[in-house]
Parts: C-alpha cells; sequence; structure tokens
C-alpha cells in the first residue's frame, strides 16, 4: 500500500514542526514542494547530517506545484490573507485541506467547501486539549443559557509577535460568553503581541515569546462579589502539531469514504479519535 503525499502551505514554525513529524510517520510521504507567499526559496527538515530540501512555491507557481505534486492533503498554515484565495485553489483543483491558519472570511471558506468536491478540517485552533476545552463551554452555553447574565467579561490573549489577528479560539469563546448571557464583542478583546508586555507582566518564558498562546477570561459579578476565572497557556508549539497529525488521519479516513462539500471541525477530530 502506496504512501499518502502530504503537501504544506506556509513554511514558517508551524510548517517546519509538521515537516519533521511527518518525516518521522509511517504512511505519510512529504511533498518535495511546499506553497509559500514567496518563489524560489526552500526549507530544510530533518538533522543536519542527513537533511530534506524542500523547494518553495510562490503564488504565481501554486497551482503548477500542486498539479505536478498531486498531494492527497494539503496542510495551511500560512497567512490571514491567503485564507480563502488558498481554499478556494485547493477546492478547484481537487485536494482535500486542514486548514490551521485563522483570519479570511470564515463563511465564504465553508461555503467555498460545501460548494465543492472535496472536504476538509477548519480549526481556529489545532490543540486537542484546548479544543475539547471550547466543546465544554460551548455544551455549556447551549444547555444554561443566560447562566451568568449580568456578568461582566475581560478577554485577554497573547501570542507571538508576528500573529497579526486576533486569535480564533478567543473569537470563539466569546460567541460561547454571548450564549451564556454576558454582552460581549469581538473587538473587546485585549490582544497582547509586546514581547515586553508579555515577559513582564504576564509571565511568559522569554524561551517562549517567539511561539506561545496564553488566554485568559475573567468574569465578574454586578455586585463585584463573584468572579469566574478560566485561563489556558501553552508554551512552544508540540500540541499543535499533535492536534494536525490526529487531523490528518481523521480527513484520510473521510477521504477513503468519498467525502464531498463537507466541512468538519477538530471537534469532529476529537470525537472519532474517543470512539477508537
Amino acid at each position: 500500500m502506496g504512501k499518502n503525499k502530504i503537501m504544506l502551505a506556509g513554511p514558517g514554525n508551524m510548517g517546519t514542526m509538521i515537516g519533521r513529524r511527518i518525516l518521522t510517520e509511517n504512511g505519510l510521504e512529504l511533498s518535495k514542494t511546499a506553497l509559500a507567499e514567496d518563489n524560489g526559496g526552500k526549507m530544510r527538515l530533518g538533522p543536519e547530517a542527513n537533511f530534506l530540501t524542500i523547494k518553495l512555491a510562490g503564488m504565481d507557481f501554486q497551482r503548477r506545484a500542486i498539479i505536478d505534486e498531486n498531494p492527497d492533503v494539503i496542510i495551511d498554515f500560512t497567512h490571514p490573507d491567503s485564507v480563502n484565495r488558498n481554499a478556494e485553489l485547493y477546492c478547484e483543483l481537487g485536494i482535500p485541506f486542514i486548514m490551521g491558519t485563522t483570519g479570511g472570511e470564515r463563511g465564504h471558506l465553508k461555503e467555498t467547501v460545501e460548494e465543492s468536491d472535496i472536504c476538509a478540517v477548519i480549526a481556529p485552533n489545532m490543540a486537542p486539549q484546548i479544543v475539547a476545552f471550547q466543546a465544554m463551554m460551548e455544551y455549556a452555553a447551549n444547555t444554561f443559557p443566560n447562566a451568568f447574565k449580568g456578568y461582566g467579561l475581560v478577554t485577554r490573549e497573547s501570542h507571538q509577535e508576528p500573529k497579526k489577528d486576533t486569535s480564533g479560539t478567543a473569537k470563539a469563546m466569546a460567541g460561547y460568553y454571548n450564549k451564556l448571557g454576558i454582552s460581549f464583542e469581538i473587538e473587546d478583546i485585549i490582544k497582547v503581541r509586546d514581547p515586553v508586555v508579555q515577559r513582564i507582566e504576564l509571565g511568559v518564558p522569554e524561551e517562549h515569546l517567539d511561539g506561545h498562546g496564553w488566554h485568559s477570561y475573567y468574569l465578574l459579578s454586578a455586585d463585584g462579589n463573584v468572579r469566574f476565572e478560566f485561563k489556558h497557556n501553552v508554551n512552544g508549539r508540540e500540541i499543535y502539531v499533535d492536534g494536525v497529525m490526529l487531523a490528518i488521519s481523521f480527513l484520510l479516513s473521510k477521504i477513503e469514504k468519498n467525502c464531498k462539500g463537507k466541512v468538519f471541525s477538530m471537534i469532529d477530530v476529537l470525537k472519532v479519535g474517543q470512539s477508537q
């Protein structure tokens, strides 16, 4: 039985870590070309004594690269501005994908897949344990609507400086709190990107300033006598790579069943994992 070929879209830190993990997985083959914003560069994976060189195909060359490589799945961790354009290209060429990039017009992204002949996993957060926490909050919001009516909310998220968009996880959580009766807007999310503030005021370890995801949610009653706090602090990126590998296995199983026009979330991925 042949290996499933996986193509990376995005040569950054996440793409590099995912590529290294794929190289160690039985049954998976890494495409020798990755999609990038600029053309002509290279990314190196593996130990220095035996590294693998991956060519980068910029925007003008991505269609040709996908056709030539013909991957089974594309994993997208590129740039928020590229989300919809990339998804349209994947759907047009009939390549199922995993979209870990946040941003873009998410409604249009979903519609693009639903009107295509492929299926995709689209998730603003790939970390399995954080996704499970989100699922618990979603359950509470749907089961106990307005349970926190009258409460105030302060939401803060901190990520590495290059991340320009607001955390997709924080946005999703805001929706759950709205259902629980709290008046809160996406624009109210406090977005921290200053490394000095992160290190001194928040306490993010210096070695993880270039790769972390710290979230805090503070709920306070109207009279100030009751306070709830929820936090999830992630240092590094391995937890997200773990989720991507689960998503690859999940999506390949759906491809075998000729799945078309279906968008899956990481919650769908985790439900399957728990049943096995």
